[in-house]
């Protein structure tokens, strides 16, 4: 499951659109969707899939909205398409699965009036673990991990509970973009997946 943050600011950077975030996520405008449905559908979903088979595996890319994968609500009218993930839908995962392929999984899913919503990745991938009976979720970012100070790797926390999370947040140890990663953590968790990392 992934997203592609950077890859979709260089696109809305190419036709002089501005980024904006809320509390980590991306606000999306009706001109953002579709910049972040073609981007994480096609490019990076397609690129992810092509380094998979280079490596000697069997990928196959789908988005949200194959076969109805992951449906969604608004989230907040603050965020535009941002979507809430309503439903997950794993037939079309366990499909791939069961034929030898690497499910490789962008993540814009669809509302119930046709509508085409941008999620976040780690929230998706959390839900997705957890509707599939997943034993173990892992998240990959460009940080080391979860850092008492941001600036300094060497303050890495190695274990964190479901119950230290709120007091992190408070602390301001858990901001940004750690945000919805460490929530999308505590919903695996609780979700039934046995470990995240």
């Amino acid at each position: 499951v992934h997203g592609g943050g950077p890859e979709i600011n260089a696109m809305l950077k190419k036709i002089n659109k501005q980024s904006e975030f809320v509390n980590g996520l991306r606000y999306t405008d009706e001109e953002t969707i579709d910049i972040v449905q073609m981007v994480l559908a096609g490019k990076v979903n397609k690129d992810l899939v092509q380094l998979l088979q280079r490596a000697g595996g069997k990928a196959m890319g789908l988005c949200g909205l194959d076969g109805d994968l992951i449906k969604a609500k608004q989230l907040n009218p603050d965020l535009g398409f941002v979507g809430d993930i309503t439903e997950i839908d794993p037939d079309p995962i366990n499909t791939a699965l069961n034929n030898g392929y690497i499910p490789v999984v962008s993540t814009v899913a669809s509302g119930k009036n046709g509508e085409v919503f941008n999620i976040n990745a780690d929230t998706a991938a959390s839900k997705l673990a957890a509707a599939m009976g997943a034993e173990k979720l892992i998240l990959l970012t460009d940080v080391r991990g979860l850092l008492r100070n941001p600036r300094d790797e060497e303050t890495l926390i190695h274990v964190v509970h479901t119950y230290d999370v709120p007091g992190l947040v408070a602390q301001g140890i858990i901001s940004g973009g750690m945000i919805p990663k460490m929530e999308c953590c505590v919903d695996a968790i609780a979700g039934g997946v046995e470990r995240v990392h």
